[in-house]
């Protein structure tokens, strides 16, 4: 019963960042074909530094559950929210250094899944 409460809590995290990752792969393709590769990609980069540690997140903290385990879920919850926290840094300092990208579109495309993420619970049904 809990390696299925974990699939179906993991499975619902995964459907929020698939959410996240649409939006901002969307914003990323309007950029592109309205200013170019260089914007395009810029905010490609948002969308992964917001996308990508999420999923990290959600990989890490939906690996337990149940009553039994109740420890175990808080110290994966607290874990995968460090490395969310530790994964974003870095990669907004790998962006910076290595690329000469547009802020506008990298920081647009970063709040948009922000916000997805934010609001996205409010359109899922709950049963």
């Amino acid at each position: 019963m809990s390696k299925v409460l974990a699939r179906r809590g993991r499975w619902s995290a995964y459907k929020l960042v698939l959410m996240q990752a649409a939006v901002a792969g969307s914003a990323s393709i309007f950029f592109f074909a309205l200013w170019g590769v260089q914007y395009g990609l810029s905010a490609l980069a948002g969308a992964a530094i917001a996308v990508l540690p999420n999923f990290v997140f959600a990989t890490l903290a939906f690996s337990h559950t149940g009553a039994s385990s109740s420890a175990k879920v808080v110290k994966t919850f607290y874990w995968g929210e460090a490395v969310k926290l530790l994964l974003t840094i870095a990669m907004f300092s790998l962006v910076f250094i290595n690329w000469k990208v547009g802020f506008m579109p990298l920081f647009v495309c970063y709040t948009l899944a922000l916000i997805v993420h934010w609001t996205a619970p409010l359109f899922f049904k709950q049963s």
